[in-house]
């Protein structure tokens, strides 16, 4: 049986094998309606049938990392790429502070580019972000266009020239005007996919720019039809999201460029470098995959940070240690485990209240921390007040019990206008 997360709960009487591909993807996690890790689930599932579960990955997630470090699960290794004479490709940072880009792109970059042109080679730019800037602005008088039901700006989508929130879906025309000054000279500021397809457009006006990104491919079929025709040589640039950083194998793609890498550094998000590790490793890897080297050039401001380092030296390991020692210090996972109560109203003060009445309702044990009740980074989404409280303890049992009464309580308790739901072992906090 292939199949997705669901597949999980198929009945399967002589369940013999269980194999999670891309093991670390974040999309194993259900996050509407029934919320449940598929990978957890497929460990779980493999353990009742008794028999083996593979979570296949080159990037595995520092909870699985941190399992077979316990010995609870076994490494197997593939120390060769898979088609005969491919190495590694070779991965240097481009800093951003001495080459300064133009356009979004470094000189060096280009000139890597011109190279591949010249000899009837691929190059892939990738770039997570899509659209054509994730904002548009007034340098008047400082306005953004955000969105009326989230507190998120709107991103500008060229092709069709409309303004559209990727959060919740709602989009609009792209004013004349400032609608605060009245200016008439809005400007994009930052970029994404459709931005540099413009700019390498302009750049190489000779050669074949192929953007693939979720605007692009909104079908399946046209996706498919997109990706053999780049394997068959019928493309010189790639254009791409993460649509492109994992699964494929391109022959002729000898050179990876990356873009806007340095948001993962700066994020306050504690899992983002692991995610950020992933995807450039993950999209790195589509570079020379055949006997033609391969080169991965990321463009950032801070060349000498820790996590470019490992992956100039293709060190997974060394990174994962660091990333588990500086958790471990901080009190985060694996070495606690986490749940989060989550709560929607109309108000974010009603979905505060509602929190810290759950939270005092339930006499918490000494194993389990309760943290105050704080609104989500993205508070309002469509039309939604949102706000979040974590618990954390180092024994799962404890905080299973508690979720239990915590969960009972809330079932027999919570207001109609409250839409609420627990997470446990959160992967996000947007």
């Amino acid at each position: 049986m292939l199949g997705t997360r669901l597949a999980l709960l198929a009945p399967m009487p002589r369940l013999a094998l269980v194999v999670g591909d891309e093991g670390h993807d974040a999309s194993f996690k259900q996050h509407e309606g029934l919320r449940y890790s598929a990978r957890d689930a497929a460990v779980y599932r493999a353990k009742l049938a008794g028999c083996p579960v593979i979570l296949g990955t080159a990037t595995p997630s520092l909870e699985t990392w941190h399992n077979w470090m316990l010995g609870r699960y076994e490494r197997l290794e593939l120390p060769e790429r898979a088609s005969p004479g491919a190495r590694l490709p070779a991965v240097r940072t481009l800093d951003m502070r001495r080459d300064e880009p133009e356009h979004g792109l470094c000189k060096s970059l280009v000139s890597a580019v011109e190279e591949r042109l010249a000899r009837r080679e691929q190059s892939l730019i990738f770039i997570n972000r899509r659209g054509y800037s994730p904002v548009l602005a007034c340098e008047a008088c400082g306005w953004t266009a955000g969105c009326e039901r989230c507190t998120a700006r709107m991103v500008l989508h060229a092709t069709d020239r409309r303004l559209r929130c990727h959060h919740c879906g709602a989009q609009g025309g792209i004013p004349r005007a400032c609608p605060t000054c009245g200016n008439v000279d809005l400007k994009p500021m930052g970029r994404g996919t459709q931005r540099v397809e413009e700019t390498l457009a302009a750049r190489f006006p000779n050669a074949r720019i192929v953007r693939i990104d979720r605007d692009s491919a909104r079908r399946r079929a046209d996706l498919t039809r997109t990706l053999e025709a780049i394997r068959r040589g019928e493309g010189d640039i790639l254009v791409g999201t993460q649509l492109l950083a994992k699964g494929h194998d391109f022959p002729g793609l000898t050179l990876v460029g990356v873009l806007n890498a340095d948001s993962g550094l700066v994020s306050t998000d504690y899992r983002a470098p692991e995610r950020l590790f992933a995807v450039l490793a993950q999209v790195a890897g589509r570079a020379g995959r055949r006997e033609q080297p391969g080169e991965v050039l990321i463009q950032t401001r801070y060349p000498g940070h820790p996590l470019f380092a490992a992956l100039r030296g293709h060190d997974f390991a060394g990174f994962a240690e660091a990333q588990l020692a500086e958790r471990k210090a901080a009190g985060f996972p694996p070495f606690v485990h986490e749940a989060a109560l989550r709560a929607e109203a109309a108000r974010l003060q009603i979905a505060m209240e509602f929190l810290k009445e759950a939270a005092a309702s339930i006499r918490a044990p000494d194993e389990v921390r309760v943290f105050d009740p704080v609104p989500h980074l993205l508070t309002r989404r469509a039309d939604l007040e949102r706000a979040q409280l974590v618990m954390q303890s180092p024994s799962r049992p404890a905080l299973q019990d508690y979720l239990k009464d915590l969960s009972e309580r809330l079932f027999e308790s919570a207001p109609r206008q409250i839409r609420w739901h627990l997470d446990v072992d959160p992967i996000e906090f947007d």
